[in-house]
């Protein structure tokens, strides 16, 4: 890696995910005391509802990692939820660029809910190229390099890549385990369509739910990183969320990613990428993607005799939108 140049090739990925892994391992235990000691106090300060909760964990955990790197890689830029919230708005650019949640799924981590994990991604010339997700609760750790594959590590054992399982074609939404959120952003403007979509997903069409889907099931892990990584994993279909943030989903998007899963944006930019002459690949995640707010990720499909993998993806992506109904987050 030059330091003029900034230019970051394989080995150099291989070496940042080693002490990414090795951060999000030591970033885990802090988050571990955190949630103990929460359990043992009723002191709890909120965030910005009863919803989104954060403790001062989130913050030394944030801390730790910022430390971490600054002495590891002085020249990298850094985004992270609790810097932004403080105030610092780091544009993206063409540098490396490390993007954190210190702890995704804080609600969770207060309650002990055991589905919290630190999120580290690195951006870099304005996309994905790395992802690191520690879950220290049940210590899985799913790791990805753009070009290299994803893993799922679980305790001591050898990685496993991913998907754990050769996938299986996916006809259907009726056929399809969802996950879905219901944020941190309960005003009407936001929930009321959020909730007619869920209505819509889950809901039978020959008993009274004009539209409905009738989804096998629906799912709601209460962490970005942790929905994505189980649709690289294979255990979900898809993911669909409005309102989290680039921390939420970097990290997850590469490991989507490199298990074959499909990223798209939001309703307009799925239609832009699919309409009649355009050029535009509507997996591609730009920076408006990945800033955007608005994330469907779709597992990996096999190709069939009638369709490749692909267009099985892109399918259900149009068919998910044509169901669900756009808003604006906060």
């Amino acid at each position: 890696m030059s330091a003029d140049t900034q230019t970051l090739r394989p080995v150099d990925l291989r070496s940042i995910l080693t002490f990414t892994v090795k951060l999000a391992r030591t970033a885990g235990t802090l988050i571990l005391e955190g949630s103990q000691a929460i359990q043992s106090t009723s002191d709890v300060n909120e965030k910005k509802n009863s919803v989104d909760l954060v403790t001062e964990y989130d913050v030394a955990v944030e801390e730790l990692v910022k430390s971490e790197i600054a002495n590891a890689y002085p020249s990298f830029k850094f985004i992270g939820e609790e810097s932004y919230s403080s105030g610092t708005r780091n544009e993206l650019t063409d540098e490396p660029t490390f993007c954190v949640d210190p702890i995704d799924g804080t609600t969770n981590f207060v309650h002990g809910f055991p589905f919290a994990c630190i999120s580290l991604g690195l951006i870099y010339q304005k996309r994905p190229v790395l992802g690191v997700i520690y879950n220290p609760f049940l210590d899985h750790l799913y790791t990805g390099i753009e070009g290299h594959g994803s893993f799922l590590t679980r305790g001591n054992s050898q990685p496993l890549k991913l998907p754990l399982t050769n996938p299986k074609p996916l006809p259907s939404l009726q056929k399809a385990l969802l996950a879905i959120e219901w944020g941190s952003d309960r005003g009407k403007k936001t929930l009321v369509p959020k909730s007619d979509s869920f209505l819509r997903l889950a809901g039978d069409p020959a008993d009274g739910i004009t539209g409905g889907r009738m989804a096998h099931s629906i799912r709601s892990l209460g962490s970005a990183a942790l929905n994505i990584s189980m649709v690289a994993q294979g255990g979900l279909d898809l993911y669909w969320e409005i309102g989290c943030w680039p921390w939420d989903v970097c990290a997850g998007i590469v490991i989507a990613q490199e298990a074959g899963g499909a990223v798209v944006g939001s309703h307009a930019a799925l239609a832009a990428a699919t309409s009649a002459g355009s050029s535009i690949d509507p997996f591609k995640v730009t920076p408006d993607v990945l800033t955007g707010r608005k994330y469907l990720i779709i597992r990996a499909i096999p190709d069939t005799p009638n369709e490749t993998g692909r267009e099985a993806q892109l399918r259900i992506a149009r068919d998910f939108y044509q169901t669900v109904e756009d808003c604006e987050p906060k």
